[in-house]
């Protein structure tokens, strides 16, 4: 379930939020009716869950009277999973260039404030929501005095992302997490619109619309904007 954290910047309730994924993940979503949240040393950015340079070397000083200080934050990544999101008022031709391919794949539309309500079926795992900080890794400092901050920063490189973060320690339930977890997640009120790809085809449309009727889904799919007729 959601549970508020005082230092972890959580964006306003009406900001909307995207996660583009292609049809076998949205699928495996609605039958499931849970939320896959990725290891965070899974990811292809080697630099998710660590620290920037002067960071680092804050903590290899008071790792000197400790060994396994710094031995904890680099186990601490296997234990961490996140689900991200793109924060945008609009679709982005740039997250359906990178997440979906073949012209096929879905949008799925939520706000901050759906995302806190629809975790709420999840009763195992603590889950925390949160926009990531971009920085400079070679100049700028990470606070450690909160063990979710590493997840919640990226460098500058990623600015393009905008991304939010749903992320969970399941260190305390002493797990073995492979690629991730799946958390229970209420669908309905997780998903305010879904947005088909812009360049798929009719078949494929109507495939997503039958889909979404076969599984007694009844949430809105909406054309997508950069598929609009040209005014001239």
């Amino acid at each position: 379930m959601y549970v508020p954290n005082d230092q972890i910047t959580l964006p306003d309730p009406d900001t909307i939020v995207w996660k583009y994924l292609d049809l076998s993940k949205f699928l495996d979503l609605l039958l499931g009716k849970q939320l896959f949240m990725s290891r965070s040393d899974k990811f292809e950015d080697q630099y998710e869950g660590t620290f920037s340079e002067p960071t680092f070397e804050e903590m290899k000083r008071l790792s000197a009277d400790k060994p396994d200080f710094l031995d904890y934050y680099k186990n601490h990544r296997k234990n961490v999973v996140v689900s991200s999101w793109h924060i945008s008022e609009h679709e982005s031709f740039a997250m359906w260039q990178i997440f979906t391919k073949n012209n096929e794949g879905l949008a799925i539309q939520s706000t901050i404030g759906r995302m806190q309500e629809a975790l709420k079926p999840e009763t195992r795992y603590e889950q925390h929501i949160g926009a990531v900080n971009y920085i400079d890794y070679k100049k700028e400092y990470i606070p450690f005095d909160n063990d979710f901050f590493p997840f919640l920063f990226k460098r500058k490189s990623f600015q393009y992302e905008l991304e939010v973060r749903i992320v969970s320690d399941l260190t305390k339930h002493n797990l073995f997490i492979n690629e991730g977890v799946k958390t229970d997640v209420d669908i309905n009120i997780l998903i305010e619109k879904i947005y088909i790809h812009p360049k798929s085809e009719n078949w494929y449309k109507r495939l997503v619309v039958e889909l979404m009727q076969r599984l007694g889904f009844d949430i809105p799919i909406e054309k997508s904007d950069l598929e609009s007729d040209i005014l001239i």
